[in-house]
Protein backbone atom coordinates (compact mmCIF):
# COMPACT_ATOMS: atom_id res chain seq x y z
CA UNK A 1 0.00 0.00 0.00
CA UNK A 2 1.28 3.69 -0.79
CA UNK A 3 0.51 4.54 2.88
CA UNK A 4 2.95 2.45 4.07
CA UNK A 5 5.92 3.13 2.36
CA UNK A 6 8.76 5.11 3.39
CA UNK A 7 10.24 7.97 1.32
CA UNK A 8 13.68 8.69 1.03
CA UNK A 9 14.99 11.95 -1.08
CA UNK A 10 18.69 11.80 -1.33
CA UNK A 11 20.64 15.22 -1.93
CA UNK A 12 24.05 13.31 -3.23
CA UNK A 13 27.71 14.22 -3.45
CA UNK A 14 31.07 13.17 -3.41
CA UNK A 15 31.61 12.84 -0.20
CA UNK A 16 28.56 13.41 1.97
CA UNK A 17 24.84 12.60 1.58
CA UNK A 18 22.03 14.75 2.36
CA UNK A 19 19.09 12.04 3.87
CA UNK A 20 15.86 13.52 4.09
CA UNK A 21 12.88 10.62 5.41
CA UNK A 22 8.97 10.49 4.73
CA UNK A 23 7.89 8.47 7.32
CA UNK A 24 4.19 6.74 7.27
CA UNK A 25 1.80 9.25 8.45
CA UNK A 26 4.35 11.98 8.92
CA UNK A 27 4.18 14.99 7.32
CA UNK A 28 7.48 16.95 8.24
CA UNK A 29 10.45 14.90 7.01
CA UNK A 30 13.32 13.71 9.10
CA UNK A 31 16.93 15.26 7.91
CA UNK A 32 20.06 14.24 8.54
CA UNK A 33 23.70 14.29 6.57
CA UNK A 34 26.19 11.11 6.50
CA UNK A 35 29.17 10.11 4.96
CA UNK A 36 29.40 8.78 1.36
CA UNK A 37 30.77 5.45 1.83
CA UNK A 38 30.27 1.62 1.98
CA UNK A 39 29.77 1.81 5.76
CA UNK A 40 27.68 4.61 6.47
CA UNK A 41 25.05 3.04 3.09
CA UNK A 42 24.77 -0.09 5.00
CA UNK A 43 23.98 1.49 8.98
CA UNK A 44 21.39 3.88 6.32
CA UNK A 45 19.49 0.93 4.84
CA UNK A 46 19.53 -1.25 7.93
CA UNK A 47 18.14 1.88 9.85
CA UNK A 48 15.44 3.13 7.37
CA UNK A 49 14.47 -0.92 7.15
CA UNK A 50 13.84 -1.14 10.87
CA UNK A 51 11.91 2.30 11.41
CA UNK A 52 9.90 0.85 7.94
CA UNK A 53 8.82 -1.81 10.54
CA UNK A 54 8.42 -4.22 7.10
CA UNK A 55 6.65 -1.81 5.35
CA UNK A 56 8.43 -1.02 1.79
CA UNK A 57 11.52 1.54 1.50
CA UNK A 58 11.97 3.49 -1.46
CA UNK A 59 14.95 5.93 -2.02
CA UNK A 60 15.32 8.11 -5.06
CA UNK A 61 18.55 10.63 -5.68
CA UNK A 62 19.72 13.18 -9.14
CA UNK A 63 21.47 11.47 -11.72
CA UNK A 64 24.67 13.72 -11.66
CA UNK A 65 28.46 12.83 -10.92
CA UNK A 66 27.53 10.40 -8.82
CA UNK A 67 26.48 7.94 -11.66
CA UNK A 68 24.89 4.90 -10.31
CA UNK A 69 27.22 3.90 -8.21
CA UNK A 70 25.42 5.16 -4.91
CA UNK A 71 21.94 2.90 -6.32
CA UNK A 72 24.14 -0.24 -6.51
CA UNK A 73 25.20 0.37 -3.24
CA UNK A 74 21.92 1.06 -1.95
CA UNK A 75 20.33 -2.03 -3.19
CA UNK A 76 22.88 -4.39 -2.58
CA UNK A 77 22.62 -2.99 0.72
CA UNK A 78 19.23 -4.15 1.80
CA UNK A 79 15.99 -4.67 0.45
CA UNK A 80 14.91 -1.15 -0.86
CA UNK A 81 14.39 0.41 -3.77
CA UNK A 82 16.33 3.08 -5.05
CA UNK A 83 15.65 5.08 -8.44
CA UNK A 84 17.57 7.85 -10.06
CA UNK A 85 15.56 10.68 -11.11
CA UNK A 86 15.90 13.04 -14.42
CA UNK A 87 17.21 16.34 -13.21
CA UNK A 88 16.00 18.42 -16.11
CA UNK A 89 12.32 16.97 -15.81
CA UNK A 90 11.75 18.17 -11.74
CA UNK A 91 9.30 20.51 -11.33
CA UNK A 92 10.70 23.42 -10.38
CA UNK A 93 8.70 26.88 -9.03
CA UNK A 94 9.55 29.94 -10.29
CA UNK A 95 9.57 31.91 -7.28
CA UNK A 96 11.94 29.75 -5.24
CA UNK A 97 15.34 31.59 -4.46
CA UNK A 98 16.51 29.38 -1.44
CA UNK A 99 18.44 26.38 -2.64
CA UNK A 100 20.27 23.97 0.65
CA UNK A 101 20.94 20.70 0.17
CA UNK A 102 18.20 19.89 3.14
CA UNK A 103 15.96 21.48 0.57
CA UNK A 104 16.63 19.98 -2.05
CA UNK A 105 16.53 16.59 -0.34
CA UNK A 106 13.10 17.19 1.05
CA UNK A 107 12.25 18.57 -2.25
CA UNK A 108 12.75 15.18 -3.88
CA UNK A 109 11.20 13.44 -0.79
CA UNK A 110 7.78 15.25 -1.61
CA UNK A 111 8.07 15.25 -4.95
CA UNK A 112 8.66 11.19 -5.69
CA UNK A 113 5.68 10.25 -3.00
CA UNK A 114 3.56 12.81 -4.66
CA UNK A 115 4.42 10.80 -8.00
CA UNK A 116 5.81 14.10 -9.43
CA UNK A 117 9.17 12.71 -10.67
CA UNK A 118 10.57 11.21 -13.86
CA UNK A 119 13.11 8.37 -13.59
CA UNK A 120 15.86 7.40 -15.50
CA UNK A 121 16.82 4.04 -16.88
CA UNK A 122 20.11 2.75 -15.69
CA UNK A 123 22.30 0.78 -17.21
CA UNK A 124 24.29 -2.69 -16.31
CA UNK A 125 27.61 -2.17 -15.23
CA UNK A 126 28.54 -3.98 -18.45
CA UNK A 127 26.98 -1.30 -20.60
CA UNK A 128 27.65 1.59 -17.97
CA UNK A 129 31.59 0.11 -19.14
CA UNK A 130 31.04 -0.23 -22.92
CA UNK A 131 28.88 3.40 -22.56
CA UNK A 132 32.22 4.99 -21.36
CA UNK A 133 34.32 3.29 -23.60
CA UNK A 134 32.22 4.93 -26.73
CA UNK A 135 32.79 8.25 -24.90
CA UNK A 136 36.14 7.69 -24.13
CA UNK A 137 36.36 7.68 -27.58
CA UNK A 138 34.43 10.69 -28.47
CA UNK A 139 36.56 12.43 -26.22
CA UNK A 140 40.15 11.28 -27.80
CA UNK A 141 38.64 12.45 -31.38
CA UNK A 142 37.54 15.54 -29.88
CA UNK A 143 41.79 15.61 -28.43
CA UNK A 144 42.82 14.54 -31.73
CA UNK A 145 40.89 17.72 -33.55
CA UNK A 146 41.93 20.26 -30.77
CA UNK A 147 45.71 18.98 -31.31
CA UNK A 148 45.25 19.52 -35.33
CA UNK A 149 43.51 22.97 -35.00
CA UNK A 150 46.76 23.90 -32.75
CA UNK A 151 48.85 23.56 -35.88
CA UNK A 152 47.38 24.81 -38.50
CA UNK A 153 46.58 27.95 -36.44
CA UNK A 154 50.61 28.34 -35.94
CA UNK A 155 51.48 27.72 -39.27
CA UNK A 156 48.84 30.42 -40.60
CA UNK A 157 50.46 32.87 -38.14
CA UNK A 158 53.94 31.97 -39.66
CA UNK A 159 52.08 32.83 -43.12
CA UNK A 160 51.76 29.03 -44.30
CA UNK A 161 48.85 28.29 -45.75
CA UNK A 162 47.86 25.18 -47.51
CA UNK A 163 46.49 25.97 -51.32
CA UNK A 164 45.13 22.84 -53.02
CA UNK A 165 41.88 20.83 -53.29
CA UNK A 166 42.51 18.86 -51.48
CA UNK A 167 41.43 18.86 -47.92
CA UNK A 168 43.42 19.14 -45.03
CA UNK A 169 44.82 16.16 -43.56
CA UNK A 170 44.52 14.57 -46.77
CA UNK A 171 47.85 13.02 -48.58
CA UNK A 172 48.96 15.77 -49.88
CA UNK A 173 48.37 18.30 -46.99
CA UNK A 174 50.68 15.87 -44.71
CA UNK A 175 53.09 16.02 -47.04
CA UNK A 176 53.04 19.46 -47.29
CA UNK A 177 53.93 19.38 -43.69
CA UNK A 178 56.58 17.12 -44.09
CA UNK A 179 58.40 19.95 -46.52
CA UNK A 180 57.30 22.74 -43.98
CA UNK A 181 60.56 24.69 -42.46
CA UNK A 182 61.13 27.21 -40.13
CA UNK A 183 64.63 29.51 -39.71
CA UNK A 184 63.97 30.20 -36.29
CA UNK A 185 64.55 27.47 -33.94
CA UNK A 186 62.22 28.06 -31.66
CA UNK A 187 59.19 27.67 -34.23
CA UNK A 188 61.06 24.60 -35.12
CA UNK A 189 60.67 23.28 -31.39
CA UNK A 190 56.73 24.14 -31.15
CA UNK A 191 56.23 22.45 -34.96
CA UNK A 192 57.77 19.29 -33.77
CA UNK A 193 55.57 19.13 -30.11
CA UNK A 194 52.51 20.34 -32.41
CA UNK A 195 53.28 17.64 -34.77
CA UNK A 196 54.25 15.16 -31.96
CA UNK A 197 50.72 15.78 -30.09
CA UNK A 198 48.81 15.19 -33.55
CA UNK A 199 50.41 11.37 -33.95
CA UNK A 200 49.87 9.88 -30.28
CA UNK A 201 46.35 11.45 -30.67
CA UNK A 202 45.76 9.62 -33.69
CA UNK A 203 47.46 6.43 -32.24
CA UNK A 204 44.97 6.26 -29.31
CA UNK A 205 42.32 7.07 -31.58
CA UNK A 206 43.34 4.18 -33.87
CA UNK A 207 44.06 2.19 -30.51
CA UNK A 208 39.80 3.13 -28.89
CA UNK A 209 38.53 2.19 -32.40
CA UNK A 210 40.27 -1.05 -32.33
CA UNK A 211 38.55 -1.50 -28.60
CA UNK A 212 35.09 -1.00 -30.20
CA UNK A 213 35.84 -3.30 -32.72
CA UNK A 214 36.48 -5.79 -30.14
CA UNK A 215 33.31 -4.64 -27.85
CA UNK A 216 30.92 -5.01 -30.82
CA UNK A 217 31.97 -8.73 -31.12
CA UNK A 218 30.52 -9.36 -27.61
CA UNK A 219 27.18 -11.31 -27.54
CA UNK A 220 25.33 -8.68 -26.12
CA UNK A 221 25.77 -6.07 -28.92
CA UNK A 222 27.01 -8.53 -31.76
CA UNK A 223 23.37 -8.91 -33.46
CA UNK A 224 22.54 -5.64 -33.02
CA UNK A 225 25.68 -4.00 -34.42
CA UNK A 226 25.64 -5.86 -37.26
CA UNK A 227 21.99 -4.82 -38.09
CA UNK A 228 22.62 -1.52 -37.76
CA UNK A 229 26.26 -1.13 -40.22
CA UNK A 230 23.20 -2.20 -42.50
CA UNK A 231 22.48 1.23 -42.66
CA UNK A 232 24.60 3.93 -45.25
CA UNK A 233 26.86 6.40 -43.15
CA UNK A 234 26.41 3.90 -39.71
CA UNK A 235 29.68 1.68 -39.01
CA UNK A 236 30.82 0.07 -35.98
CA UNK A 237 31.37 2.94 -34.14
CA UNK A 238 28.10 5.17 -34.41
CA UNK A 239 26.35 1.52 -34.35
CA UNK A 240 28.18 1.11 -31.17
CA UNK A 241 27.80 4.51 -29.75
CA UNK A 242 23.60 4.08 -30.60
CA UNK A 243 23.29 0.63 -28.92
CA UNK A 244 25.25 1.57 -25.85
CA UNK A 245 23.74 4.97 -25.12
CA UNK A 246 19.97 3.60 -25.74
CA UNK A 247 20.89 0.31 -23.79
CA UNK A 248 17.18 -0.55 -25.66
CA UNK A 249 14.91 0.29 -28.13
CA UNK A 250 12.11 -1.42 -26.25
CA UNK A 251 12.23 1.69 -23.91
CA UNK A 252 10.33 3.77 -26.49
CA UNK A 253 6.78 2.61 -28.01
CA UNK A 254 7.52 4.69 -31.71
CA UNK A 255 10.23 6.24 -32.96
CA UNK A 256 8.77 9.36 -32.26
CA UNK A 257 9.78 8.90 -28.87
CA UNK A 258 13.28 8.53 -29.17
CA UNK A 259 13.63 11.26 -31.84
CA UNK A 260 12.11 13.29 -28.82
CA UNK A 261 14.79 11.54 -26.05
CA UNK A 262 17.78 12.64 -28.66
CA UNK A 263 17.05 16.12 -29.00
CA UNK A 264 15.96 15.91 -32.44
CA UNK A 265 12.67 17.49 -32.26
CA UNK A 266 11.79 21.11 -33.26
CA UNK A 267 11.17 23.57 -30.12
CA UNK A 268 7.69 24.76 -30.01
CA UNK A 269 6.27 27.70 -27.74
CA UNK A 270 2.80 28.04 -28.03
CA UNK A 271 0.65 30.90 -26.31
CA UNK A 272 -3.36 31.49 -27.16
CA UNK A 273 -3.08 31.98 -31.13
CA UNK A 274 0.86 32.60 -31.15
CA UNK A 275 2.85 30.10 -32.13
CA UNK A 276 6.48 30.46 -32.34
CA UNK A 277 9.06 27.39 -33.86
CA UNK A 278 12.70 27.17 -33.00
CA UNK A 279 15.48 25.10 -33.50
CA UNK A 280 15.94 21.37 -31.83
CA UNK A 281 15.42 20.44 -28.52
CA UNK A 282 18.73 19.01 -27.84
CA UNK A 283 17.75 17.27 -24.63
CA UNK A 284 18.53 14.21 -23.86
CA UNK A 285 21.65 12.06 -25.06
CA UNK A 286 23.75 14.05 -27.14
CA UNK A 287 26.26 11.29 -27.73
CA UNK A 288 23.94 9.85 -29.67
CA UNK A 289 22.54 12.74 -31.68
CA UNK A 290 26.14 14.10 -32.73
CA UNK A 291 26.64 10.50 -34.17
CA UNK A 292 23.47 10.15 -36.02
CA UNK A 293 23.81 13.80 -37.60
CA UNK A 294 27.55 12.42 -38.76
CA UNK A 295 25.70 9.32 -40.54
CA UNK A 296 22.84 11.68 -42.01
CA UNK A 297 25.67 13.80 -44.04
CA UNK A 298 25.96 10.44 -45.89
CA UNK A 299 22.24 10.62 -47.65
CA UNK A 300 23.51 13.96 -49.53
CA UNK A 301 25.08 11.62 -52.22
CA UNK A 302 23.38 9.69 -54.95
CA UNK A 303 21.76 6.31 -53.35
CA UNK A 304 23.89 3.49 -54.01
CA UNK A 305 25.87 0.38 -52.62
CA UNK A 306 29.60 0.15 -52.06
CA UNK A 307 32.33 -2.55 -51.51
CA UNK A 308 32.16 -1.84 -47.82
CA UNK A 309 28.66 -1.46 -47.42
CA UNK A 310 27.77 -4.75 -49.66
CA UNK A 311 30.07 -6.68 -47.44
CA UNK A 312 28.64 -5.12 -44.45
CA UNK A 313 25.36 -6.29 -45.36
CA UNK A 314 26.70 -10.04 -46.06
CA UNK A 315 24.41 -12.33 -44.28
CA UNK A 316 21.80 -10.20 -42.52
CA UNK A 317 18.24 -10.27 -41.87
CA UNK A 318 15.85 -9.67 -45.46
CA UNK A 319 14.15 -7.70 -43.21
CA UNK A 320 16.77 -5.61 -41.91
CA UNK A 321 17.61 -4.96 -45.57
CA UNK A 322 14.66 -3.80 -46.46
CA UNK A 323 14.23 -1.26 -43.74
CA UNK A 324 17.48 -0.23 -44.68
CA UNK A 325 17.28 0.11 -48.33
CA UNK A 326 13.72 2.10 -47.59
CA UNK A 327 15.73 4.63 -45.79
CA UNK A 328 18.11 4.83 -48.05
CA UNK A 329 15.82 5.57 -50.70
CA UNK A 330 13.71 7.85 -48.61
CA UNK A 331 16.36 9.74 -46.83
CA UNK A 332 18.56 10.70 -50.30
CA UNK A 333 15.39 11.68 -51.91
CA UNK A 334 13.76 14.01 -48.72
CA UNK A 335 18.04 15.34 -48.53
CA UNK A 336 17.78 16.42 -52.56
CA UNK A 337 14.55 18.06 -52.59
CA UNK A 338 15.13 19.67 -49.65
CA UNK A 339 18.46 21.05 -50.56
CA UNK A 340 16.40 22.07 -53.60
CA UNK A 341 13.94 24.32 -51.95
CA UNK A 342 16.68 26.75 -50.42
CA UNK A 343 17.17 25.03 -47.26
CA UNK A 344 19.94 25.42 -44.74
CA UNK A 345 22.32 22.10 -45.39
CA UNK A 346 22.79 21.91 -41.02
CA UNK A 347 18.49 21.58 -41.03
CA UNK A 348 18.79 19.77 -44.35
CA UNK A 349 20.96 16.80 -42.27
CA UNK A 350 19.21 17.51 -38.70
CA UNK A 351 15.55 16.37 -41.02
CA UNK A 352 16.95 13.61 -42.55
CA UNK A 353 18.89 12.37 -38.91
CA UNK A 354 15.41 12.39 -37.47
CA UNK A 355 13.85 9.87 -39.76
CA UNK A 356 17.00 7.90 -39.86
CA UNK A 357 16.47 7.60 -36.28
CA UNK A 358 13.21 5.98 -37.06
CA UNK A 359 14.10 3.45 -39.47
CA UNK A 360 17.10 2.04 -37.27
CA UNK A 361 14.40 1.90 -34.05
CA UNK A 362 12.34 -0.40 -36.67
CA UNK A 363 15.54 -2.33 -37.62
CA UNK A 364 16.37 -3.07 -33.82
CA UNK A 365 12.54 -3.78 -33.38
CA UNK A 366 12.97 -7.11 -35.52
CA UNK A 367 13.81 -9.27 -32.73
CA UNK A 368 10.50 -8.86 -31.63
CA UNK A 369 9.29 -11.19 -34.45
CA UNK A 370 7.94 -14.20 -33.41
CA UNK A 371 9.94 -15.84 -37.10
CA UNK A 372 13.26 -14.53 -38.01
CA UNK A 373 13.77 -13.72 -41.54
CA UNK A 374 15.51 -15.21 -44.49
CA UNK A 375 19.03 -13.79 -44.90
CA UNK A 376 19.84 -11.82 -48.30
CA UNK A 377 23.04 -12.35 -50.09
CA UNK A 378 25.50 -9.75 -50.57
CA UNK A 379 24.41 -9.93 -54.76
CA UNK A 380 20.92 -9.57 -54.11
CA UNK A 381 21.68 -6.72 -51.46
CA UNK A 382 23.63 -4.84 -53.85
CA UNK A 383 20.60 -4.56 -56.93
CA UNK A 384 17.71 -4.42 -54.20
CA UNK A 385 19.70 -0.87 -52.78
CA UNK A 386 20.23 0.12 -56.67
CA UNK A 387 16.68 -0.20 -57.47
CA UNK A 388 16.08 1.57 -54.75
CA UNK A 389 17.93 4.70 -55.87
CA UNK A 390 15.29 7.76 -56.79
CA UNK A 391 14.03 8.19 -59.68
CA UNK A 392 13.19 11.73 -61.06
CA UNK A 393 9.20 10.98 -61.36
CA UNK A 394 9.44 9.48 -57.98
CA UNK A 395 6.14 9.38 -56.08
CA UNK A 396 6.41 11.71 -52.77
CA UNK A 397 5.81 8.41 -50.63
CA UNK A 398 7.14 6.44 -47.84
CA UNK A 399 6.59 2.94 -46.54
CA UNK A 400 8.22 3.25 -43.02
CA UNK A 401 4.42 4.56 -42.13
CA UNK A 402 3.42 0.76 -43.20
CA UNK A 403 6.98 -0.87 -41.60
CA UNK A 404 5.40 1.37 -38.18
CA UNK A 405 2.21 0.18 -38.35
CA UNK A 406 3.13 -3.57 -39.14
CA UNK A 407 5.22 -3.78 -36.31
CA UNK A 408 2.39 -2.61 -33.92
CA UNK A 409 0.24 -5.08 -35.87
CA UNK A 410 2.05 -7.69 -35.03
CA UNK A 411 3.19 -6.29 -31.09
CA UNK A 412 -1.07 -6.50 -31.03
CA UNK A 413 -1.22 -10.13 -31.81
CA UNK A 414 1.42 -11.55 -29.50
CA UNK A 415 -0.36 -9.32 -26.75
CA UNK A 416 -3.56 -11.56 -27.54
CA UNK A 417 -1.99 -14.80 -27.82
CA UNK A 418 0.07 -14.65 -24.55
Amino acid sequence: MKGCITWVGVDAHKKTLVIAVLHPGRQEAEEFTLENDERSIRRLVRRLERDAGGGEVRICYEAGPCGYALQRRLEAAGPVVCEVVAPSLIPRKPGERVKTDRRDARKLAELYRAGMLTMVSPPTPEQEAIRDLCRCREDVRADLGRCRHRLVKMLVRRGHVFNSTSGLWSAAHRAWLAAVSFENETDRVVFAEYTLAIEQAERRLTAMDHALEQAARHPLYREHVAWLRCFRGVDTVIAMVFVAEIHGVDRFESPRELAAYLGLVPSVHSSADTTRRGGITKTGNGHVRRAIVQAAWQYGRRAGVGRKLRLRREGQPESVLTIADEAQRRLTVRFRRLAERGKAKNKVVIAVARELVGFMWAALREDRQPARHRVRTSTQASGAAMSAAPRSNARRTTKFSKIEAGQRREARKEKRAT
